[in-house]
């Protein structure tokens, strides 16, 4: 019988098979290569937030093919309706009745490309399929397969023509990455190897078996109750009327809720799989701080004039919380 180790050894392996095969088309952007795939092992889903040209939907669709699944692309317009989504009741007139034509959300990857392009209706339709993983459609109600993987991206420049996601929304996922640029040699390498539009085949390397048994193995991680309590405090530590002591805090209009606390703890269990390790060192936690806290911070109209960030506040955090 494996033990955990054994299992942690094995998921490790895994998950390096998978990068590998991403970086096949992916250079660099390890960071949200692993935030995509510490998503998919949580159970989670991950907004992506980044310009354009930074190979956001590439790698959505790299890691698609990477796994043996379905996958659907969304393209988010200001026209869209909620049925384009989730489907709609069809009549069929040789029957006389009419039955569910399914939307593109039953996949088990959906990509909902430039999310903040389509009103609110649009976007609270995914709610009931991100949070209860089914849909609704007429009378009949649908539970999606598993996994489902919602991975979202946006553009943070681009303004007129959009729609801010609501915070309930915004809460919904488990991870929100900031893509940045990459450094001038791996733009290079990347214009050596994308410059002739060649298409550069990958190899499905993970299924549906392999996934639940990565969830199952970071669930196995052990963590010490100091590092649990360092994950609440930390949390905590951002909630004006928990926290009156630190400069940082008279910068929060809201902090984050104890669904944060619980991502933590979860990305923290991941993290730890993607090191090879069965536990939970505070490195971990604060590996992941601000991809599970960016979206779940508010500012208020101070930290705003002093063009203050929430990655700032959480650096403040990160400073100010005491390590086990």
């Amino acid at each position: 019988m494996k033990t955990v180790n054994d299992k942690v050894i094995e998921g490790y392996s895994i998950i390096n098979r998978c990068k590998d095969e991403i970086a096949k088309r992916i250079i660099g952007q390890n960071k949200m290569v692993s935030s995509m795939l510490m998503g998919l092992i949580t159970g989670g889903h991950v907004l992506i937030e980044g310009v354009p040209g930074l190979a956001k939907t590439l790698a959505v669709k790299t890691l698609s093919e990477v796994l043996n699944v379905s996958f659907k692309r969304i393209q988010f317009t200001p026209d869209l309706l909620p049925a384009d989504l989730t489907g709609t009741m069809i009549y069929r007139q040789e029957s006389g009745k009419f039955i569910p034509r399914k939307g593109p959300v039953f996949s088990n990857i959906v990509l909902a490309d430039e999310i903040n392009r389509a009103p609110a209706k649009v976007q609270s339709a995914l709610l009931e399929a991100m949070e209860e993983r089914q849909v609704t459609i007429g009378d009949e109600t649908f539970k999606l397969k598993s996994p489902f993987f919602v991975l979202a991206t946006q553009n943070p420049i681009e303004h007129e023509g959009t729609y801010p996601l609501p915070e309930a929304q915004l809460d919904r996922f488990i991870l929100k990455l900031a893509v940045g640029y990459p450094d001038k040699d791996e733009e290079v390498e990347i214009v050596q190897r994308m410059g002739d539009e060649t298409d550069i085949p990958v190899s499905k390397v993970i299924n549906s078996t392999h996934i639940d048994s990565l969830k199952q193995t970071a669930r196995s991680i052990t963590i010490d109750s100091r590092v649990e309590s360092y994950i609440v405090s930390m949390a905590a530590s951002s909630r004006p009327r928990q926290n009156g002591k630190a400069d940082f805090i008279r910068y929060i209009e809201f902090g984050a809720s104890p669904r944060a606390s619980i991502y933590l703890h979860r990305c923290s269990k991941v993290n730890a799989l993607f090191s090879g390790r069965d536990y939970v060192i505070p490195e971990d936690v604060k590996s992941v701080a601000h991809e599970v806290l960016r979206h779940r911070i508010i500012l208020n109209y101070e930290a705003e004039s002093e063009g203050l960030t929430t990655d700032d506040i959480i650096n403040e955090i990160l400073k100010y919380v005491q390590v086990p």
